[in-house]
C-alpha cells in the first residue's frame, strides 16, 4: 500500500511540463525509463535470491526514494532521467523479489496453495492504492506545489523501504531434484540457473511467456482517460470517471482465490469473454462504455493473478526471483505491442491483441503433463522405454 500510494504517481508528468520540457523530452524520459527497467530486470531477480528477497525490495524503495529526491531538488532533464534511470533499477529490484518472498514465505508454513488467494489480495491494495494516491496529490498539491508533493512521496517509498525490510523472510527451500543439487552459489551461478529454468522448461516457459503478454495489457491503463475524453466525459470529471477501472480490478483480483483450479481453457474462455466485453464498450462509446471497461479490467486482473499463481507453482528450482524476472523482462517488452497497437488503431487495435492473447493463453498455461515413469508406455518414445 505504502509503495503504490506515491503522491508524485499522477503528477509527474505535469511537474516535466511545468519545468518547461517538450514533449519529446518527455518521450525520452520515459524511453529512459523503459530501457533501464528491461537491461535491470533478469539481473537484479539474480541479486534477490543469491542474498536477500525482503533486502532487494528495501533497495528498491530506497532507489526511488533517491529519484524523487533528485527530481524535487534539482528539477531539470539531467536529474528527470537520472531519476528514471535510478526508479527503473528500483521498480527492477522488487519486481520478482516480491512475489519469491511471499511464495517461500507461504511454503514455509505449509501454505503454498494458498498463494493465489493472497496475491489477489496483494494485488488488490496495490491496485486500490491509486485512491490515496490520489486524494494525496490534489490536497499537497494544493497546499504547497510540487515541491511538499516530492518530498512527502520520498517519506513514503522511504516508509515504504523500511516496511520491506522488516518483513520476514524463511531459510531458503532446498532443491526439489538432484540436478539442482550443487548449483553454484556464486551469483553467476544463480542467474545462470534461473535462466536455465525459465527458458528451457517448455512448460514453464510457455507460462512465462502467457503472464508477460497479459501483464503488458495493463499499459492500456495508460489511455483511460483518452478513452474517457473521446467518449465526452468534461475534463474535469475524468479522474472522477476513471478512479472506479482500478477499483473494479481491486475486487476482480480479490475474486481470483476461487479460480486457481479451473482449466487452462476456461481462464482462456474467462478472458476472451471479457475481451468481447471490452470490444462492445468501444463500440459503443460514450460514458457507459466505461462500464464495460470496468468490467473488462476486474475479469483482466482476476485471470491476471491466476496466471501469476501458475507460474510460480511451476518453478522448481530456488532461483524463484530470478525466474518471475523474466516475466517482467517479457512484459516490458510485450508493452511496446500494447503502445504500438495504440499508436496504429486505438482501442480497436488494442482488442484485437487481446484476442491474439486469449487465443494463445491454452496453449502457453497448459499444464505440466504426469511424470514420465507414470506414463504409458505405448506413449513413450523407444528411448524412454529404455531408461
Amino acid at each position: 500500500m505504502l509503495s503504490e500510494s506515491v503522491p508524485f504517481y499522477p503528477l509527474y508528468a505535469l511537474l516535466f511540463a511545468d519545468v518547461g520540457l517538450s514533449d519529446a523530452e518527455i518521450s525520452w524520459l520515459f524511453v529512459a525509463w523503459s530501457v533501464t527497467g528491461i537491461l535491470a530486470e533478469v539481473p537484479s531477480g539474480a541479486l534477490a535470491d543469491r542474498f536477500s528477497r525482503r533486502g532487494s525490495m528495501a533497495l528498491g524503495g530506497l532507489a526511488q526514494a533517491s529519484a524523487y529526491v533528485l527530481w524535487t531538488a534539482w528539477p531539470g532533464f539531467t536529474s528527470f532521467a537520472l531519476g528514471f534511470v535510478l526508479w527503473g533499477v528500483g521498480g527492477a529490484l522488487v519486481s520478482g523479489a516480491m512475489e519469491a518472498l511471499l511464495y517461500d514465505g507461504l511454503s514455509a508454513v505449509g501454505a503454498a496453495e494458498k498463494f493465489g488467494r493472497f496475491y489477489g489480495q496483494l494485488d488488490a491494495i496495490q491496485l486500490a492504492a491509486n485512491v490515496p494516491a490520489a486524494v494525496a496529490a490534489t490536497t499537497l498539491f494544493a497546499a504547497g506545489g510540487f515541491s511538499l508533493v516530492g518530498w512527502v512521496s520520498v517519506g513514503v517509498c522511504a516508509a515504504a523501504a523500511v516496511s520491506a525490510a522488516c518483513l520476514p523472510e524463511p531459510p531458503r527451500a532446498q532443491p526439489d531434484s538432484p540436478e539442482e543439487v550443487g548449483q553454484p552459489d556464486s551469483y553467476v551461478g544463480v542467474l545462470r540457473a534461473g535462466a536455465v529454468e525459465a527458458l528451457t522448461n517448455p512448460v514453464l516457459r510457455g507460462a512465462v511467456t502467457a503472464v508477460a503478454l497479459l501483464t503488458s495489457l495493463d499499459a492500456m491503463e495508460e489511455y483511460f482517460g483518452l478513452l474517457a475524453r473521446d467518449w465526452g466525459v468534461p475534463t474535469q470529471w475524468i479522474p472522477a470517471a476513471v478512479v472506479g477501472i482500478p477499483i473494479a480490478g481491486a475486487l476482480g483480483s480479490v475474486w481470483a482465490g476461487r479460480l486457481t483450479h479451473v482449466r487452462p481453457s476456461t481462464l482462456a474462455s474467462l478472458f476472451g469473454a471479457a475481451v468481447g466485453v471490452f470490444a462492445v464498450a468501444v463500440l459503443v462509446g460514450q460514458t457507459g462504455g466505461l462500464v464495460g471497461v470496468a468490467v473488462f479490467y476486474a475479469t483482466y486482473r482476476a485471470v491476471l493473478v491466476v496466471a501469476n499463481t501458475w507460474v510460480q507453482e511451476r518453478i522448481r528450482g530456488g532461483e524463484r526471483a530470478t525466474v518471475t524476472s523474466f516475466v517482467g523482462l517479457g512484459t516490458e517488452l510485450a508493452c511496446m505491442l500494447v503502445y504500438a497497437a495504440w499508436a496504429l488503431g486505438q482501442a480497436d487495435a488494442v482488442v484485437v491483441l487481446s484476442v491474439a492473447i486469449a487465443l494463445f493463453l491454452p496453449y502457453g498455461l497448459r499444464r505440466p503433463g504426469p511424470p514420465r515413469r507414470n506414463r504409458p508406455l505405448w506413449t513413450m518414445t523407444a528411448r524412454e522405454r529404455a531408461r
